[in-house]
């Protein structure tokens, strides 16, 4: 952005057999730290330098890039050397009249060719797709013909393709299913190169990277650890900050207990005891308090809940002559908090609308239990958003009891919400979708309830947006109907597991989601030997 200056004078040495965790508010500059690395643009002062013959490789972010190309073709392209040299081999061979100096320049693109692997260029391609899920029939398929949701798990093919020096992912998890991620984890918590990674996954973030480089302050700084490292040392730091008076003896007695506890979780046995070496040499002036802004997010009771929560029978829905929903049954109990699983994303929306009088089944019934008092977040950002001449705070104010509709009130409100400022009067048709999701929090947090419905409301959320929910929800004593993309988000909340399965029909679980997940591995696992 012209006249700003997103970091200065940052100096940093990335090495061979670590994963990087790139953090930082939204705007600190991530993605573009990624784009400063790769070369397609230049710092405006300093310089970037990657060893002789290192190469690098990217996820690429738009889908649709390759559609002329076929997927073999496409991963191939990760590796653009080895690509370019097998096109001029193919164009050279084809060539009705084949001369002595073409020979020449053929015998120079076969030993270029075997120098790079290309003679495993394929093989190695179709083993990459078909551990991320990408059926071998698909490998000579156009990827204009493909799903989006098989056109992500290629292009992430083609970043991993050809074990390039430095790999750099932004959001490398969007789109893909449990299974895939479970297998990228595992492949990057091996990878002896240099990886460059930018998520809000937060479970993502724990178990493949052993250091985080955080974006914060106009700097970038090195942290030793994963994310949860991270984050609590920060605490910390700010406790320690805060408490001047302590004496330094009991301050390093409270950091030693705390690098303890975190050397002895490394996720990962391969990188546990380089980790725990690396955790053990910190001192009081490695940890800094981060300026990072952490939302007020804190949902209240409307009142207990009695006996009956909601019981949905007998539901169907069809959409376009597909049945989406299959003759739903199941009840929630007060105290629940349900995750709501599927590969399929409509058809786990189409259920909370039903359940929540958004949406009339096909047949099929809805009943809530007379204590209730639901409230509901659609994965819609523009709903709620029909005037979109209103400021945030006009808005907000429709929400509001005769209590709380007073602009003293509504702009500390909002403040809470890191709407500050001049932020509040912005009209709601400029708001990001972070914004938008936050604006609906508050909206939810003004209403009290006693049941919460939430279809994604990590989706367009920042990390600090992401964590300051999930500890909101934790606390929160009603109960949750949601859904989520977010590992660590789920695990930590649901006590209870519904899944859509691919013909529609609802099975409830009440097991925690890694357990689910565990389930769900060691059953592909006994398909795919069977």
């Amino acid at each position: 952005m012209a006249g700003h200056t997103l970091y200065e004078d940052v100096n940093l040495k990335f090495t061979p057999g670590n994963c990087y965790g790139i953090i930082g508010a939204n705007g600190a500059g991530k993605s573009t730290f990624l784009k400063l690395l790769e070369g397609k643009i230049e710092p405006t002062t300093g310089s970037i330098t990657i060893g002789a013959n290192e190469r690098i490789s990217s996820l690429n972010q738009d889908h649709f890039a390759f559609e002329e190309f076929t997927v073999m073709e496409t991963v191939i392209q990760g590796h653009k050397q080895l690509y370019d040299v097998m096109k001029q081999k193919d164009a050279l061979y084809a060539k009705a009249d084949f001369s002595d100096a073409d020979g020449v320049l053929a015998a120079e693109l076969e030993t270029k060719f075997a120098e790079l692997d290309g003679w495993n260029a394929e093989a190695d391609s179709a083993k990459l797709l078909q551990s991320l899920g990408v059926a071998e029939e698909l490998h000579q398929t156009m990827m204009s013909e493909l799903p989006e949701s098989v056109k992500v798990k290629v292009l992430l093919a083609q970043a991993l393709f050809g074990n390039p020096d430095i790999l750099l992912l932004d959001e490398p998890t969007n789109g893909l299913d449990v299974h895939t991620i479970e297998w990228l984890e595992n492949f990057l918590a091996n990878y002896e190169n240099i990886v460059m990674v930018v998520s809000h996954d937060r479970h993502f973030l724990n178990q493949v990277c052993t250091q985080m480089c955080d974006v914060d302050r106009g700097k970038i700084q090195l942290y030793v650890g994963n994310y949860d490292f991270w984050y609590e040392s920060s605490k910390l730091a700010t406790e320690l900050a805060n408490n001047q008076n302590a004496k330094k003896e009991e301050k390093i007695k409270e950091l030693q207990t705390f690098i303890a506890r975190f050397s002895a979780n490394a996720s990962k046995s391969k990188q546990a005891t380089s980790r725990k070496k690396q955790l053990e040499k910190i001192t009081l002036d490695d940890i800094k308090p981060s300026s990072r802004k952490y939302p007020y997010i804190k949902f209240d009771m409307h009142r207990e809940l009695g006996n009956d929560l909601v019981k949905v029978e007998n539901v169907s829905y069809s959409v376009d002559g597909r049945k989406i929903l299959d003759n739903v049954t199941f009840s929630v109990r007060p105290g629940d908090k349900v995750a709501f699983i599927s590969r399929n994303t409509v058809a786990i929306s189409i259920l909370l609308q039903i359940i929540a009088g958004k949406l009339e089944p096909d047949t099929g019934s809805v009943t809530w239990g007379q204590t209730t008092a639901f409230n509901y977040l659609s994965r819609d950002l523009n709903a709620n958003f029909n005037d979109s001449e209103l400021t945030i705070l006009d808005w907000l104010r429709q929400y509001a009891s005769k209590e709380q509709e007073d602009n003293t009130f509504l702009r500390g409100f909002l403040g809470r919400m890191l709407f500050s400022g001049d932020e509040i009067d912005k009209k709601i048709k400029v708001l990001s979708g972070g914004e938008k999701v936050r604006c609906q929090l508050s909206r939810l947090m003004l209403q009290p309830s006693n049941v919460l419905i939430l279809d994604d409301p990590t989706n367009h959320l920042d990390l600090e947006s992401i964590t300051a929910l999930n500890e909101a929800l934790k606390a929160y004593s009603g109960s949750i109907l949601f859904t989520s993309h977010d590992h660590e988000f789920i695990q930590t909340i649901a006590n209870h597991i519904v899944e859509v399965g691919s013909k529609g029909i609802v099975s409830r679980q009440d097991i925690t989601y890694d357990e689910f997940i565990d389930h769900e591995i060691v059953q592909q696992q006994i398909k795919d030997i069977y």
